[in-house]
C-alpha cells in the first residue's frame, strides 16, 4: 500500500492558478496545446490555463453548459453538454455531435466521459442538467431513469452498461481496464440517497458483478482519476482523497473548497489540476493518470 508521501515529491505545495469562477468542472490535458481545459458551468464558458506563461483565457463562451470531457484516441475533445443534451467532438475549436439520442429519446444530461483503449465512448447521464437551473436548462427524464452507456463511434450501437447506480457521476477505469469504477452522486438531491464509488468487473465489454468501493461522509465523490498504480484520486468537500485499489483511504491533500473534479496533466503526466468551485489549483505529484496521453 502507497502511503501519501510514496504519491507526493517533498516540499510539493498546493498552488491556486486562477479563481473567478462559479463551479469549476471537466478539466482534461491538452497535449497538442500544453493547457489544462476546464468548464465554469454555470458561467456557460470553457477556460484554459497555461502553465508555461501562468495565463487563463476563455477558450470559448456560450457553449451549452459542457461539464466532463477527455481526449479521444486521435487526440480531439470529446466533451458532455447539459444543454444540448448531448456528447460532442472539439476538432480545433469546430464543435460536432458524436451522439444525443437512445432507443429515440434524449440524454438527460452527460456529464463525464471516458474512452477505453478500443475507442469505445463511456458516459454518465445523470439530471443534474435538467434539474439545477444553472447547469443547464429544465427538463424531464426522456428514457426515466440514469444510465452509465457505451458508444462504440464504428459501429454507432449504443448501450447501457451500468443501470443500477441512481444518479451515475464521475467514472474511470482500472490502469488494465478490468474494473469500470462509477461514482453515485445521489445523496445531493434526496437524503437517502448514496455518496459512494460502484466497482464493476468488465466481462467481454460488460459491467458485472457491481459492489460498493469506497463511500465517503465528506460531501461527495463527483469527478475521480485512477493512477498508474491503480490508486483512486477523489474529489470531495474537503479536497482531494486518495484510496488504494482496494479501497482504502491513503490519504488527503487538503483544499480551501469544495473540489468538483481533477485531472492529470504536464510534460509527464505528474501535474495534478484540481478543479474547485471558483478555482483552479496545481499540485506536482510522483505518479502519472493510468489513461495518459503523453
Amino acid at each position: 500500500m502507497s502511503n501519501l508521501s510514496d504519491l507526493l515529491p517533498y516540499g510539493t505545495d498546493l498552488d491556486k492558478v486562477f479563481t473567478g469562477a462559479i463551479w469549476s468542472e471537466g478539466p482534461c490535458w491538452i497535449p497538442s496545446r500544453k493547457s489544462l481545459r476546464w468548464s465554469d458551468i454555470p458561467n456557460n464558458r470553457i477556460l484554459e490555463y497555461f502553465p508555461e506563461t501562468r495565463e487563463t483565457k476563455t477558450y470559448k463562451s456560450d457553449v451549452e453548459f459542457t461539464n466532463g470531457r477527455t481526449l479521444d484516441l486521435d487526440g480531439t475533445v470529446l466533451q458532455c453538454s447539459h444543454g444540448l443534451r448531448h456528447i460532442e467532438r472539439d476538432t480545433d475549436g469546430v464543435v460536432t455531435t458524436v451522439i444525443g439520442k437512445y432507443d429515440g429519446v434524449r440524454f438527460n444530461s452527460p456529464n463525464d466521459v471516458v474512452v477505453s483503449r478500443d475507442g469505445i465512448i463511456w458516459f454518465t447521464d445523470p439530471p443534474y442538467g435538467i434539474i439545477v437551473e444553472i447547469e443547464g436548462h429544465p427538463g424531464v427524464k426522456e428514457y426515466e431513469d440514469c444510465f452509465v452507456f457505451a458508444f462504440d463511434p464504428k459501429t454507432q450501437k449504443l448501450r447501457p452498461v451500468v443501470t443500477d447506480v441512481e444518479e451515475p457521476n464521475g467514472l474511470a477505469f482500472s490502469p488494465d481496464e478490468s474494473i469500470l469504477y462509477v461514482a453515485d452522486t445521489s445523496v445531493l438531491f434526496k437524503a437517502t440517497g448514496n455518496h459512494h464509488i460502484r466497482a464493476y468487473d468488465m466481462q467481454d465489454g460488460r459491467a458485472k458483478n457491481g459492489r460498493t468501493l469506497i463511500d465517503i461522509k465528506e460531501g461527495v465523490i463527483d469527478g475521480f482519476r485512477v493512477d498508474k498504480d491503480g490508486n483512486l484520486w477523489c474529489s470531495s468537500e474537503i479536497g482531494v482523497q486518495i484510496f488504494t485499489p482496494a479501497g482504502v483511504h491513503i490519504g488527503t491533500i487538503p483544499t480551501p473548497e469544495k473540489v468538483g473534479n481533477l485531472a492529470f496533466g504536464g510534460d509527464d503526466g505528474s501535474d495534478l489540476f484540481i478543479a474547485a468551485n471558483t478555482s483552479l489549483y496545481h499540485i506536482k505529484t510522483s505518479t502519472q493518470d493510468a489513461a495518459k496521453h503523453y
